[in-house]
């Protein structure tokens, strides 16, 4: 999650049926296997995502956060080394990194959940296993709820599935490494987005925004880097907050989901909170709690990877 300076921006940037497609049924088969490359992916809506194929293994789609931060930063940090072991499917979400904003500004939660669908059903996957970092939890729960038998199991990267849990660790956590002096007080009568927009601001004017999302200034400068290297479209980030799907607890329909579920938390995560993952429910859920704070793969590449590879190897063979 890269929150910005102007608030709406910011409050977007904290952090996927419709009907389903006409395809023939065809779509719907799995094929002998699927290409890595660059498919062409069309949304039943029209919106064409940018979607990149990479590895070998399973199919994985990666579910990224933001909201519109894309998925170039985990392909680059971490994805890439998960290649010989996960089929990775790299999609950027509409209005979010590579991929165009939609011309009827439809940025609702069941949209990309049904972006989702699309997705596989053209890629003619009979399932796949789902990993999500971030924001990216909600819209991962959200598919698994209502396409269960399309989700193999669930990785969990430091995800939210309560929104607004994870804002008011943020506000409260970010408040603290603002310098005493000069901070205005923290009322907390104010509303949840004026107490969250206040203390994002404020970090991104005194330039510590990276302060609580990486342990080291290394990691940080990293980051930043590979985020620059593209051109990325914000414009989910300024829009998800119309819709208040995405701000449900979705915590409790964590206990209707009986899929594999790996859940990958840092012990520091001051950005989702560190005792977030604690509210999950999932009855199959293993937890990895790793040092470091808001992006595990790129801070802990090593025990991040172990996790993930120790999980997915014990999951029940791929239909062939």
């Amino acid at each position: 999650m890269r929150p910005t300076v102007s608030f709406a921006r910011r409050l977007g940037l904290f952090c996927l049926l419709g009907a389903l497609s006409a395809a023939p049924a065809a779509a719907q088969q799995k094929t002998a296997k699927l290409a890595n490359g660059t498919p062409t992916v069309t949304t039943s809506d029209g919106v064409k995502l940018f979607v990149k194929v990479a590895g070998q293994g399973r199919p994985c789609v990666f579910v990224h956060g933001g909201p519109g931060a894309g998925s170039h930063s985990f392909e680059a940090l971490g994805g890439r080394a998960l290649e010989n072991q996960l089929q990775l499917i790299y999609v950027d979400q509409r209005g979010s990194g590579r991929s165009p904003s939609d011309p009827q500004k439809n940025y609702a939660l069941a949209r990309l959940v049904q972006d989702l669908e699309d997705t596989r059903q053209q890629l003619g996957l009979e399932k796949w296993t789902v990993m999500a970092h971030s924001f990216g939890g909600i819209i991962a729960t959200e598919y698994a709820r209502l396409h269960p038998d399309r989700v193999e199991a669930l990785i969990l990267v430091n995800s939210i599935l309560n929104l607004p849990a994870a804002m008011e660790n943020m506000t409260s956590y970010g408040y603290t490494l603002l310098p005493a002096e000069g901070r205005p007080p923290l009322d907390p009568a104010q509303p949840l987005p004026q107490r969250w927009g206040m203390v994002v601001g404020m970090l991104n004017q005194k330039k510590l925004m990276d302060k609580l999302q990486y342990s080291s200034d290394t990691a940080a400068a990293r980051a930043n880097q590979v985020v620059r290297s593209v051109a990325t479209n914000r414009e989910l980030s300024s829009q998800v907050f119309r819709y208040p799907d995405y701000v449900q607890d979705l915590t409790p329909a964590s206990a209707q989901l009986t899929m594999p579920v790996l859940v990958v938390a840092g012990r520091e995560d001051q950005t989702t909170g560190p005792e977030h993952y604690k509210s999950f429910r999932f009855p199959k859920q293993q937890v990895a709690l790793l040092p470091g704070r808001h992006n595990p793969y790129q801070e802990n590449p090593k025990e991040f990877q172990q996790a993930v590879t120790a999980f997915v190897g014990k999951l029940p063979k791929a239909k062939k």
